[in-house]
């Protein structure tokens, strides 16, 4: 498992885009180790008690017109005391503007400010994704990610059992793909698991006999995809004529990953079966069940009703 317990401060301000007001405090190395933020309402009223101060302090409308109706000398010791609490930074809202002795409070005590133009429940929102998705926990698992009818499918299997071949269809047929050889796993909740590729082989696939194939260049950019929630496993494997395979599916079976249970499909390989073909079939009626129609409940109800029928129709006639 990969250690994602903190996240860089220039990371988030990278992607998010702020605008920088302390351009003389350095935060090149600020860890951000809590994937949520405090608005410090509280705080600027005095209130300190259970003020967790390693999140993203994010002031909106309502904290700016706080700050503003004080009078300046208390307004000012209000924010440096804020300042002091060693937090990571402070992000104003909206282009609020603090003036420029909060600006210095700021700086005298090594505390980055940053201005967006987005409203406060905007970068709230964001912020809290992004960082949830780069602090949950990680895994790097062998296999292949694919989207297929925007479902996430995971191939897995032994090494050259076919697990590339089949993306290559599959993205032939106008899938895409997410990772092949090694997809990062990360749990960014109790029923979601996010697959990406590693940056280095990212839009890569490996072919046995032929090489390196870059997807992207060769087929175009709507072949390719940066991550993908992971909503089914398929496991390949060599066909074994004294194991009985799953021929109904009414029972749903699952694997786990991170915790998380993940509907999981054991596919036995013989020559003769479009593997593609297969893995469009599965996500297909994985989704049909998603929406309520299970085909396999379906046909057993349907021969049930059927031997009740036969059953009736013999007590009619006299035969039972």
């Amino acid at each position: 498992m990969q250690d994602n317990s903190f996240v860089l401060l220039k990371e988030l301000v990278a992607k998010m885009r702020f605008q920088e007001l302390t351009p003389e405090v350095s935060y090149e190395k600020v860890k951000l180790s809590q994937p949520d933020i405090n608005r410090p309402a509280l705080q600027l009223t005095g209130f300190y008690d259970y003020f967790d101060n390693e999140r993203v302090q994010i002031i909106g409308n309502v904290e700016y017109a706080y700050l503003k109706n004080l009078p300046e000398q208390e307004r000012w010791a209000r924010f440096e005391k804020l300042c002091a609490s060693k937090i990571p930074c402070i992000v104003f809202c909206r282009n609020l503007m603090p003036d420029e002795m909060m600006i210095q409070k700021a700086t005298d005590n090594n505390c980055p400010i940053f201005i967006t133009q987005l409203t406060t429940t905007d970068i709230t929102a964001e912020v809290v994704r992004w960082l949830k998705v780069q602090l949950a926990p990680c895994i790097s698992m062998h296999g292949v990610l694919v989207d297929v009818y925007g479902e996430g499918v995971l191939i897995t299997g032994e090494s050259g059992i076919g697990k590339s071949e089949a993306a290559l269809e599959l993205i032939k047929r106008g899938h895409r793909l997410v990772s092949d050889d090694v997809v990062e796993i990360r749990k960014v909740s109790d029923e979601t698991l996010v697959g990406s590729a590693p940056e280095i082989t990212r839009h890569f696939i490996e072919l046995r006999g032929i090489g390196i194939v870059d997807v992207k260049t060769l087929f175009g950019v709507e072949c390719v995809k940066d991550s993908q929630a992971i909503n089914m496993v398929i496991k390949l494997e060599e066909w074994d004529r004294q194991k009985e395979y799953d021929r109904m599916g009414l029972e749903q079976q699952y694997t786990e990953i991170l915790g998380n249970k993940v509907v999981c499909h054991n596919i036995p390989i013989r020559p003769g079966r479009n593997l593609a073909i297969i893995v469009e079939s599965a996500a297909v009626n994985y989704r049909q069940k998603m929406m309520g129609y299970d085909a396999a409940r379906e046909l057993y109800n349907r021969v049930q009703n059927r031997m009740m029928e036969e059953y009736r129709r013999k007590q009619e006639n006299g035969g039972i």
